[in-house]
């Protein structure tokens, strides 16, 4: 069989019906999906454990700036650094008085219990000079 005789007949081929292409292409793409899927759950667990770190630095900040101006008010920094916070987070809080600084550290919830400590957010605020 001569060259062309060969090219002629492997167009002459029958492409498959467009249902058959679509059944494999669906089923690669839920194969896909299935292996995917831990690697989004991943991410997604990441991101949250990054945005509750951040929220905690935030409350910690309100927490010590409310303790510094008790002490500006000659009350109690510690009950105003605590009373500044939500009640989930008071329980994981430790607030520190030392002169006129008020130092507040705020651990995060975390999914995993050994993160806590890496992710946790500490913030001093000072009363200003005496």
């Amino acid at each position: 069989m001569s060259a062309a005789r060969r090219t002629r007949a492997a167009s002459r081929r029958v492409p498959l019906p467009a249902t058959s292409a679509a059944r494999c292409a669906s089923g690669q793409a839920s194969v896909e999906l299935v292996a995917l899927l831990p690697l989004a759950a991943l991410v997604a667990l990441a991101i949250g454990q990054l945005l509750a770190a951040g929220s905690a630095r935030e409350l910690a900040g309100n927490a010590a700036e409310a303790g510094a101006a008790a002490l500006l008010q000659g009350s109690d920094p510690t009950a105003a650094a605590r009373d500044a916070l939500p009640g989930w987070s008071r329980d994981r809080t430790t607030v520190h008085v030392a002169g006129r600084r008020v130092e507040v550290r705020v651990r995060p919830r975390t999914v995993v219990p050994l993160l806590a400590e890496r992710l946790e957010a500490s913030v001093t605020a000072d009363a200003g000079p005496p």
